[in-house]
Parts: C-alpha cells; structure tokens; sequence
C-alpha cells in the first residue's frame, strides 16, 4: 500500500467512510484531489482490503481468512515474506485478499487459511489433486495442518518461503524436501537436530493451487 491507501485505511478503522463523501474523506486526510480518493478507494477494494457488510458499510479486512458476501477471503501473504500462522499475519505482509467460493475447498470456515503466489519452478511437475505449482500460480495454504510424507509444504528456512515435497525419514532423523520439476534441482536435506539453528520451520501444507493463466 502506498501512503494515501495507509491514510485511508486507518480512517476506515475509525469512521463508517462509506457514509462520508470524497471530499469530506481527503479533507481528513489531507488530500486535496477527490479524484485521488476515488482512485485508491478502487483499488483498496479491488484487492479486498476494504469491503462492503451486509449493511453496505466499508470495512478493513482483518488480517486472516474471513467470510464476506459469501465468499472466503483469503489473506494473500507477499511474496518473500515470512509467513507465520494465518492468526498472526501482520497487516503489511498482506498483498489483499483471494475471494474464493466456499464449496470450491469443501470446508465450512476459513480458519486458518492464506494464500501465498509461487516463485519458480521447483514444483512445477507436482501434483496437488491434479494440478502441478508454476511460477505465478497463488497455492492455498492451511496452517493447522500438519506436515505429512508425500504432501506438498510452506517450509522457512532462515526467513525465505519456499513450496516442497515433504519427507521425513524417521530412521536417518532427516527432512528431505523435494523438488519435482523440469529442471534438476537437488533437494534439502535437514537434520532433525539442526532444524532450529537452521531456522526452519513449516508452516502449514498447500491444499489447492489457483492457476493465474
């Protein structure tokens, strides 16, 4: 967000803006063109930081998955950053929201829930319920779920976000994440007694891709 889209946010937490004109609006925020109002005020919805309630008031999106207009609103978590549990998604790391139809991940609630868009082709032979993880595509991740062999993760290593096939081998004490790509790529391989001097953690396991072409 820029910083006339900061403003505008923090006003919304405040005020019902949905009630003030656009004037009124960039007079408190010190903006003297309404059209510039006009124009963040777009894009903050289009990304679905702001939106309209059943009662067709502005509000903030919270900082996790929610349900508005009967969609699931999931937080889309920029790119490169370390992304924490859903519940704990800071403000800033959010890139906006992935509206998407509740019947789509047959689930009840979104609790839990991000979106996070993958970089490169590490995974892009994959097979996530038929669909393999290219560059660009944005992955659905639960972070309640536990890691498993054979399922595809959200692993950190030393703060940097990365999409891998999980293994742990139980008899060498060693996580192995696994690439399957067009492109020869080794894994990571991990000893289990090193896992936190080397930052490493999983945060969660990818349940769907959403194809952005």
């Amino acid at each position: 967000m820029n910083e006339n889209q900061e403003k505008i946010i923090e006003l919304a937490k405040k005020k019902d803006i949905s009630k003030m004109g656009f004037r009124e609006i960039g007079r408190e925020l010190g903006i003297e063109n309404p059209q510039t109002v006009i124009y963040h005020l777009g894009k903050l919805n289009e990304k679905g930081l702001l939106y309209y309630d059943t009662k067709n008031r502005q509000r903030v999106a919270r900082p996790k998955a929610f349900i508005a207009d009967k969609f699931f609103n999931i937080p889309v978590v920029a790119s490169g950053a370390n992304c924490g549990p859903a519940v704990e998604l800071a403000q800033d790391v959010i890139e906006g929201y992935l509206k998407i139809s509740q019947k789509l991940l047959h689930s009840p609630r979104p609790d839990g829930l991000m979106v996070v868009r993958a970089i490169g082709n590490s995974l892009n032979m994959s097979n996530l319920n038929g669909d393999s993880i290219e560059d660009g595509d944005y992955v659905i991740v639960d972070t309640k779920k536990q890691p498993d062999n054979g399922l595809y993760v959200l692993s950190i290593i030393n703060n940097a976000a990365n999409f891998k096939k999980f293994f742990k081998d139980e008899n060498k004490k060693e996580i192995r994440l696994l690439s399957e790509s067009t492109e020869n790529i080794p894994p990571i391989v991990l000893h289990e007694e090193e896992l936190e001097e080397l930052g490493y953690s999983v945060n969660g396991v990818a349940i769907k891709v959403i194809k952005n072409k």
